[in-house]
Parts: C-alpha cells; structure tokens; sequence
C-alpha cells in the first residue's frame, strides 16, 4: 500500500521536481577579450543574467541552462562560455590528479564519448599548461577503467565534450567548455584577407561607441567587412550564434532541444534598419572579399562595398559614424605608415565636420600624424598588440565655442570608459605587446568565486516566464526540424534565413569556418 502511494506522489510532484531542476541556477563564466570586459557585462545585464561581475578577460554571472544557451547564442563579445563543475585547491600534480578523479565523470561521458582538455595555468608550481592537461585526462581515464575496465577516447580536434581547468596559484576551477569552437568563429566568413579584425573585438568596437543604428556607418578601410558585418548584426539586434553550424552543449546529456529551438527561432527582438552602412577599400581583392562574406551573412542590402582610396573620400550625405581599423605597420605593411595617417587627419578634418570617427592602432607616432585632439582614448589588445581606440569628434571651429553652444566632448558612458584606462593599466601584468605564443583569449580567470547558490523562492515556472506565441502563430521563420539536420548552407533545417530585402548567396554555398583570428 505504501509503495502505491509513493508512486501515486511521484507522479504527480515529478513535473515540478524537473521544473525545478530546469530553472536552477548555477555559475557561469564567459570569456572575452582584454579591455571588453565593461562591454561584455553590460551586454550579460540587459540579457537578464544574475551576478555579473567583472574579472580578468572573464564576466562571471549566474543563470540557468536558458541564460546558457542565450549567452552562447546572443553574446557578441564573448569567446566561450564556461560551466564550472568543481572548485578546488592544488599544491602539486598530484592535487590535481585526485581533484579531477573525485567528480563523478559519468554525468558528463559514456564510454563512447570523446574529451579533449583545454588548461590555462597562472602558477609556481605548475609551469606547463599541457601538463596540467595530462594529468586530468589520466584522472577520468583511470576513473572509468576502475569502474568499466575500459576508457572514453581523446579528441584533440573535434571532441564530444571539451573540458577547460584554469589553475591560478592554489585554486583550481574545472569547467565544462559549452561553446566548442570559439564564438568569434561566427560562420559567415567565407574568405579573408591578410591579418583580419577578429570578429569579438569588431563587435566590442562598436558597442564602445554607442551605435545601435541609428546614424549611417563607414569603414573606409573595410578589409575582408568584419566591421561592416559586425555592425549589421548590431544594427538589427541579430544573434551573431545564427551562423554557427553548433554549439558545444548540444552534446551533453542533458541538452534540452525543445529550449533551445525556442531561442534559435525567436526573432521577436529583432528591428528593423532604416539607414546604411558604407565599406570602402583601396585593394580590389579585399572588396570583393568583402562583398562575398556580406552576401554569406545576408546584408547585401545594408551595406554597400566600393573601391576607393581613403585619400578620395568625401563628406557624407547623412549623419554618419565611423569605425576603421587602418594598417600598423606590423602585420600589414604600407609604403609611407606616417604619410597615411597623415592623410586619414586631413580626409576628417575637411569630409567629415558634424560626425564622429573612432580609429584602433597601435603606435603613438602614427596617432601623432592624425593631428587631431581625441575626446576619449580607450586601451585595446588586436591579438597581441597593445592598442588604443580613440575617437575624435568633428565640429568646426573652436573646442570652446563648441562647448558654448552645448556640444558635448565626452558622455558618462565614455567618462566611465576613460576611468577603466586606468584599471586596464594599473592591472595588467603585460608587456607592451604579449609573447606571440599566448592566445589573447587564453590568459582569463585571474580570480574566479565560486558561489554555492541556494535555491530561488518564489521563482515563477519557466512556462509563464517564457511563454511565446508560436513560430506559425506569429507568421515568422517557422519551427525547426527536431532532427536538427542543417541545409547545404550550414543553417539548421527549419529557420528560414530568407528574409524580405536580404540575400543569403548560392544556395550550395556553405559557411564553412576559418582560423583566422
């Protein structure tokens, strides 16, 4: 009798035991760039994560697996998104070893699954990162031998499951990787030109200046358009994840398909564009380069690609922005660096009065030739250089009769930037330009707090938090296919990529990924 009656309970408590289960919180860590950390947690707070606070290139937050496949999908400053699953303290190999062999690694892996083990060590102790590596993939290799007599494989390049351990000092954090490939990977780039703009750092560049849309925008030194494409997914508030063939957390077990359908066919928050976006660039080759990777990502009709000298630019008919990224002369060379900067000084001075253009380079004697006063300077790392990002405002006339008559030099969003100089300064522990053999994108988690999170009261289930009206009730892309097969161009079967006015390119072409960072 009592055994009837418990199963009686079960049944009708279970839906809300797994409910609870799904809108559980836990820790979250997204990776990013040096000096995108504001952007970064400013882009996690409007998503609605918990938390927030700024690290070392990291954000940690807290959310639930919905927060974690927003945050992989919606993100446009983020590298990856890290799960952690244990925080422990290290003195020797050994530490490590029985660390990672007390999780209980059949919650993650079958047998049949693949791992590999990425490590980022900032430590006296342990010198070499692929060290750290070995010693906990020997930990769940012996676990699972113990226990089965035999062992999951290795996959260096195309794993199951990607495991990340990041040892700062004594502290120890073991993660589950939920992104895979690096997000900046996005998936339009079809091809690329010598030493393009990495695709997280375009994305900070722009949000840095507050342009959401709302003016025209110019890079009239465009290269492969990354900041033309960058700057479109901005403008029309569009998940750059759309472009990604997958994401790291559709292979583990508890990978919820129906939620994440839901987030990959929503498009309830996307707007509409009203103005242009503008990409010129002297070398034909990188303008048609350019044209082929807008036209994989579908903007054909927001951004325009021309041919053109900057020295041939002219005043721009509307209110415009512009966002540029010219030569430093390291690893793109120029004959006359100084004379082109020179150049790019004159061209703002007297084609762009009433706008305001942002520039990232590197060298001090290069900014010097622009010959103009930058309202705000902002420090950046373009892959191992140590840049800054500074905008200068055009007006005509004095700086003081400018001000007389209610301009403004510099926002409290900038003001706040300029006070995060200092911090990037006072922080770092960088030479002028990072060793060639470490990733921008490696060194993160300085300093990372483990939280054990108790439970949420009153926390509304997740049906009257998320509830949505259907795909074919609204009329839009229309649901995906649960088999999650992809079309020939990469797209996940079901979301319908042909927007009114846009243009996704030949129908057999694929949006493959590529390497350059």
């Amino acid at each position: 009798m009592i055994y009837f009656v418990l199963c009686a309970l079960i049944r009708k408590f279970a839906p809300y035991l797994f409910e609870d289960i799904m809108t559980q919180d836990f820790e979250l860590i997204a990776k990013t760039f040096m000096g995108l950390e504001p952007v970064l947690a400013k882009e996690l707070t409007q998503l609605g994560a918990e938390n927030v606070e700024i690290g070392r290139r990291m954000v940690s937050f807290t959310g639930n697996k919905e927060m974690m496949y927003r945050a992989n999908f919606q993100l446009h400053t983020a590298i990856r998104i890290l799960k952690p699953i244990k925080h422990f303290k290290a003195l020797s190999a050994d530490d490590v070893y029985e660390g990672v062999k007390d999780v209980d690694w059949t919650k993650y892996l079958d047998l049949d699954t693949t791992f590999a083990v990425d490590s980022v060590v900032f430590s006296e102790e342990f010198r070499h990162s692929k060290f750290v590596a070995y010693k906990v993939k020997d930990a769940i290799v012996d676990q699972f031998r113990e226990k089965t007599g035999k062992r999951p494989n290795i996959s260096v390049t195309n794993p199951d499951i990607r495991l990340n351990i990041h040892i700062a000092e004594d502290k120890c954090t073991l993660s589950l990787d939920s992104s895979g490939e690096s997000l900046h990977r996005r998936g339009y780039r079809q091809e690329s030109v010598e030493a393009p703009l990495n695709e997280v750092l375009a994305a900070g560049m722009i949000m840095m200046t507050g342009w959401q849309g709302d003016t025209d925008f110019i890079d009239p030194m465009c290269g492969s358009g990354t900041l033309l494409i960058e700057a479109a997914l901005i403008a029309r508030n569009m998940a750059p994840g759309l472009f990604r063939k997958e994401f790291a957390f559709e292979k583990w077990k508890d990978f919820d398909r129906d939620l994440f359908d839901t987030i990959y066919n929503d498009d309830s928050q996307e707007r509409e564009f009203k103005h242009h976006i503008y990409g010129y660039d002297v070398d034909i080759k990188a303008v048609n380069t350019a044209r082929l990777n807008v036209r994989a990502a579908g903007f054909t009709n927001d951004i325009t690609i021309e041919e053109r000298d900057f020295k041939d630019f002219i005043q721009p008919k509307e209110k415009s922005i512009m966002v540029t990224n010219p030569p430093y002369g390291e690893r793109i060379s120029t004959p006359d660096l100084l004379g082109t900067y020179k150049m790019i000084g004159e061209r703002l001075k007297h084609q762009f009065t009433g706008n305001d253009a942002w520039i990232l380079s590197y060298r001090e004697e290069c900014f010097d030739q622009i010959g103009l006063k930058p309202s705000i300077k902002i420090p950046l790392f373009n892959g191992s250089l140590e840049c800054e990002f500074r905008k200068y405002q055009m007006f005509d006339g004095k700086m003081r009769v400018f001000r007389e008559e209610g301009g403004t030099v510099k926002t409290e969003e900038e003001k706040r930037q300029m006070a995060e100089k200092r911090r990037f300064k006072q922080n770092r522990e960088f030479k002028k330009r990072l060793e060639e053999q470490e990733e921008n994108e490696e060194a993160d988690i300085r300093s990372f707090k483990f939280r054990s999170l108790e439970k949420k009261e009153n926390r509304k289930p997740r049906d009257a938090r998320d509830t949505r009206e259907t795909r074919e009730t609204r009329g839009s892309r229309g649901s995906r296919d649960t088999r999650y097969s992809r079309d020939s161009r990469g797209y996940r079967e079901g979301r319908k990529p042909f927007k009114k006015g846009r243009d996704f390119g030949k129908k057999n072409k694929r949006f493959d990924h590529h390497d350059e960072d």
